[in-house]
């Protein structure tokens, strides 16, 4: 599937970074889709779950956070990373001018999109979308993470992988309740990675992000 190269420039002071648009076919919305800590918007997961975003209707701005466009290992400050956040979603409103923008990634990418969204209130970003968020620390339940969530007005969508070490599920079940628009969606055996054995869970992903638009 075609991909379009595309800079957005972040600030004068952070600088420019690189990212990809796929658009689809008879699109219904734009996610603005960010990366993990660990690895880029170029990572197999990343660009296959945009092509399969683009088959379900869902065209996908993915961007790289200044520490990865750096080629820098320790990921970027918050204030550094939802500046990224906030230009990635400014240049998808200006690619996409009449679609309805939604915000999110895998892991710390959905995180620091939602971040941004609680501390900035965009009125562009109709919701967020969560690949795996991560609650906690591998291991050690706890909802620290999560107190920022309660602000936010959009509608937000969680898929976790019912063995993800980084989201307890009862700790995540109590925090969704107390949310004012969420959908969690879990994927059972699938870890933090959406790994369930040889099971190929990104269309899965992808169908349920699309029928969770359409909713």
């Amino acid at each position: 599937m075609a991909e379009k190269k595309i800079t957005i420039t972040v600030s004068k002071t952070i600088g420019k970074v690189s990212g990809k648009v796929i658009e689809a076919t008879k699109p219904k919305a734009v996610l603005v889709l960010a990366h993990g800590a660990g690895a880029g918007m170029d990572h197999p997961f990343m660009k296959q779950l945009a092509e399969a975003l683009a088959e379900q209707g869902i065209s996908t701005l993915r961007y790289q956070f200044p520490y990865m466009e750096q080629k820098r290992g320790r990921p970027d400050t918050p204030l550094v990373a939802i500046k990224a956040v906030e230009a990635a979603v400014a240049k998808a409103g200006e690619l996409f001018p009449k679609l309805p923008i939604l915000a999110g990634g895998k892991s710390f990418g959905g995180r620091m999109s939602s971040h941004w969204v609680s501390a900035a209130q965009p009125e562009a970003v109709r919701g967020l979308v969560y690949f795996g968020f991560p609650l906690h620390k591998p291991g050690t339940p706890s909802i620290d993470r999560a107190e920022h969530l309660y602000a936010i007005n959009a509608p937000m969508l969680f898929l976790q992988g019912t063995r993800d070490a980084l989201a307890d599920l009862t700790s995540l079940k109590k925090v969704c309740k107390k949310l004012k628009s969420s959908t969690l969606i879990t994927f059972e055996g699938a870890d933090h990675s959406f790994k369930a054995g040889k099971e190929n869970l990104i269309p899965k992903l992808a169908e349920a992000t699309r029928k969770w638009i359409d909713g």
